[in-house]
């Protein structure tokens, strides 16, 4: 084999290995946010390193499923939650 093959074969096992260590690491915090949106309601759980990240993942989860296009993502995001629960 050519050694650029082997070398992209090792940056993307670098890669993968990556991607499945930092997935599997505890993450320090867990939420759940609840969202009303245009007549509509959801609730979605995230986990981050940092308690902001992971409020805003939850938000933007709930968002993804209440909201259509860019827009309409941008307002239910910066809308306040119904609730906020820190889990663990």
């Amino acid at each position: 084999m050519k050694p650029t093959l082997w070398i992209a074969v090792l940056f993307g096992a670098a890669v993968v290995g990556y991607v499945v260590y930092s997935t599997l690491q505890p993450q320090p915090f867990r939420c759940r946010v609840c969202i009303s949106f245009k007549g509509g309601r959801d609730c979605r759980t995230a986990s981050a390193a940092k308690r902001e990240e992971a409020q805003r993942a939850a938000t933007s989860n709930a968002c993804a499923q209440l909201a259509g296009g860019v827009i309409e993502t941008n307002q239910c995001e910066t809308a306040p939650p119904d609730s906020v629960e820190w889990l663990r």
